[in-house]
């Protein structure tokens, strides 16, 4: 079975929206998700709420595989950033955001993984210049997960 990353945004969108849900179930059907460390980090960070920390906490320990970016993943989402914020003109703020990305994709190419996210923009960038399979989570609306 292959392997998979949720983004960020993918848990966002879910938890808060309520959005993705038979997407997520055909994403499960589909690839083994494991955890990022990256992704983790954000999710407690934008936490707000006790419901919010909740979730993020209960995620957390969920959570038996959780893979982190090496010291080589942080000095080549270095260069990422570099290479593609300077292509496309980027400010301090979007480099800084973008770190995170690069770091969630390099983390995934490690492992062979797919990432799945709501917003292609940034990983577009990442997939290209990696070679990494990266779908949006959308892409699953109406796939139905088959039973057994």
């Amino acid at each position: 079975m292959h392997l998979a990353i949720l983004d960020t945004n993918v848990y966002i969108g879910h938890w808060e929206r309520g959005l993705y849900q038979d997407s997520l179930e055909a994403v499960r059907k589909a690839y083994i998700v494991r955890h990022s460390a990256v992704v983790l980090s954000e999710l407690r960070r934008g936490a707000r709420t006790r419901d919010a920390q909740r979730l993020v906490l209960q995620l957390f320990r969920l959570a038996r595989v959780c893979w982190e970016p090496t010291a080589l993943d942080w000095w080549e989402a270095g260069r990422l950033v570099q290479k593609i914020g300077d292509a496309e003109g980027w400010d301090k703020n979007k480099r800084r955001d973008f770190q995170n990305d690069a770091l969630i994709a390099l983390t995934a190419r490690r492992h062979g993984a797919t990432v799945v996210t709501a917003d292609l923009a940034d990983f577009e960038f990442l997939a290209r210049d990696l070679q990494i399979p990266v779908l949006p989570v959308a892409y699953f609306r109406g796939v139905r997960p088959s039973s057994g």
